[in-house]
């Protein structure tokens, strides 16, 4: 079980901004936050992190997966991803080669990093 992830970002500022947004719809909010830090999730304890790139030279890609509750949730992610300017990588859809139930849409966040929301039960009736 994994208790918490963090990435590391050029400019604070705008992903707070972005994450705030995309990660709204999965239900995540902002439940600490520091000049440099930020740290979203559902109450009580934020389990996701984001924090000023201050070490390393070039781009470290990292993949953060979230749970969304349905497939209208992944929508919702996917669209207030892009509407907050995140890049397309793929629309929401059924993955069969995951698992029949699969769905999940993929966005690129301010710093490229590849962000998903995924919901593992089928379409209802």
């Amino acid at each position: 079980m994994i208790d918490h992830t963090g990435v590391t970002v050029s400019n604070v500022t705008k992903s707070k901004a972005f994450y705030r947004a995309a990660l709204a719809p999965l239900g995540y909010q902002v439940l600490m936050e520091f000049e440099q830090f930020a740290g979203y999730g559902v109450p009580p304890k934020p389990d996701f992190w984001i924090g000023q790139r201050n070490t390393g030279d070039g781009f470290r890609e990292s993949h953060i997966a979230f749970v969304a509750a349905d497939r209208a949730t992944v929508r919702a992610f996917f669209d207030a991803a892009v509407d907050r300017g995140a890049e397309v990588l793929h629309e929401p859809r059924v993955w069969p080669e995951y698992h029949a139930d699969y769905y999940g849409a993929f966005v690129r966040d301010p710093d490229g990093n590849n962000v998903e929301a995924v919901c593992h039960l089928p379409e209802p009736a």
